[in-house]
Order: C-alpha cells, then structure tokens, then sequence
C-alpha cells in the first residue's frame, strides 16, 4: 500500500510539474500575441497613413493612378 501511495504521490506531482510548464507557456503564448496585435494594428495605421500622403502628392502633381508608372514597369537601378 505504502508504494501505490508513492507511486500516487509522484504521478500526482509530475502532473503538477506538467500544469505548471502547459501555463507558463499559454501566458508566454499570449503575451507574444498581444505584442503581435499591437505591431499589426500600428502597421495598419501606418499603411492608411502613406496612402493618404500618397493620394495627397497624387493631388499635387495633378497625375492620377491611371497614369502614373506601375512599379512592374520601372527598371531597377542596375540598369
């Protein structure tokens, strides 16, 4: 009886081990979520941001999309 409780006791204490490793990695998990959302939504704002000084130097120079030069169309700088 004595060695089923040991045996009951250690069980019982790797679970506890296993737990606390499963939450300290779910709180990792979510912290790096967390820092993720905040870089993607920064991002997005960024990105609306240089559509908007873009469209606004579109306006200045009076060329509209249609005209301007596609990036597919420019030449790299080696050339």
């Amino acid at each position: 009886m004595s060695d089923e409780i040991t045996e009951l006791r250690e069980l019982v204490e790797h679970l506890q081990s296993q737990l606390a490793f499963q939450e300290d990695a779910v709180a990792s998990l979510d912290a790096a979520l967390a820092a993720q959302q905040k870089d993607i939504l920064l991002l997005g704002r960024q990105i609306a941001l240089l559509h908007e000084r873009q469209t606004q130097f579109a306006g200045q120079t009076g060329a509209d999309a249609s005209q301007a030069p596609s990036l597919q169309d420019e030449k790299p700088p080696h050339y």
